[in-house]
């Protein structure tokens, strides 16, 4: 499906007018917009836009990395937008030139649908320009971002304040599965940062300084969502060390205990065992009380080393 929105020098909008009248002289500029696309739709990418073949490979086969490109003519841009319920990464590719802005995205996306009604209900279009359009679509994509690193925030907030009284490998497993959130996350928004960046730093996309204050202020928020999801990375790697480091201190514990447990019964089974061989001539067999005797020998021998060990500390639980 095509949205085709264009405006004349005389800034009057024209809606839904053909592609063929976009040639017309008395076009300033306009926004052709691309969602999920047919067959013959997708060829107007080269029969009447001629866009480089490479660009429109990039739209059409795989999942790009976010990046800019120059072309002669036209600014092309690869971002991503993201699903709040899957955290995917949902591709929009952007062709900015002079006097135009063509989008193109296979999936259906909320942000290019409020950008496309926010420029509908626009009043004075003597002021807009196609940057100020892929300005807008920017910030939208990026100001989505924010409840999506919010919520798997609260998540880990969530996870950390049940620890102490919660099922330790049931939470352990939902901080794995909020890491890997926040990678997903991570490899969408920090290459959105990069590219901000190159965007602001180009000596070949040229925006006036009044508009890259605009700019700057999406890549404040793509740095801020950054620090975010480097602070959370942080938190489940303390939490997973706290799990490890817990199980561990309960592990010793317990070596500990078995420990003082057989060494405290190695003297009463070198015992037993002497007195288990069986020599015809043994003085001690023969003793009428030999039996208790050995059994309170053992017994006391038992007791001083529990007793012992209690003394050194070997029972208390730090």
């Amino acid at each position: 499906m095509l949205r085709i929105m264009a405006v004349t020098k005389d800034h009057e909008v024209l809606l839904q007018p053909s592609v063929e009248s976009l040639s017309d002289d008395q076009i300033a500029w306009y926004w052709v917009d691309f969602t999920h696309p047919d067959e013959e739709e997708i060829k107007l990418l080269s029969t009447f836009f001629h866009f480089h073949p490479l660009a429109i490979e990039d739209c059409l086969h795989f999942l790009q990395r976010p990046k800019l490109e120059y072309y002669q003519g036209y600014s092309f841009f690869v971002m991503h937008a993201l699903d709040s319920h899957s955290l995917s990464a949902k591709e929009v590719d952007l062709f900015i030139g002079e006097n135009f802005i063509v989008s193109f995205h296979f999936d259906e996306l909320k942000e290019l649908d409020s950008t496309w009604n926010y420029f509908q209900s626009v009043r004075d279009y003597s002021a807009v320009s196609p940057i100020e359009v892929g300005h807008k679509i920017m910030d939208k994509i990026v100001d989505t971002y924010f409840p999506i690193v919010q919520n798997i925030e609260d998540h880990l907030l969530d996870i950390e304040n049940n620890y102490e009284r919660g099922n330790k490998h049931s939470l352990i497993q939902q901080t794995f599965d909020v890491r890997g959130d926040l990678l997903k996350v991570r490899r969408s928004i920090f290459p959105m940062r990069d590219l901000m960046y190159r965007i602001l730093e180009s000596k070949r996309f040229m925006i006036s300084e009044h508009k890259k204050a605009y700019f700057h202020d999406i890549y404040d928020h793509l740095i801020k969502l950054s620090e975010m999801i480097d602070s959370n990375r942080e938190m489940t790697s303390d939490i997973r060390d706290n799990y490890i480091s817990l199980n561990s201190y309960k592990m010793n514990n317990i070596m500990k205990t078995l420990t003082v447990i057989t060494t405290i019964f190695m003297p009463l089974t070198f015992i037993a065992g002497i007195y288990g061989m069986n020599f015809r001539y043994m003085p001690e067999l023969n003793w009428h009380n030999g039996y208790f005797i050995i059994l309170g020998c053992m017994t006391a021998l038992g007791l001083s080393m529990y007793f012992w060990f209690r003394k050194k500390g070997w029972f208390d639980q730090e």
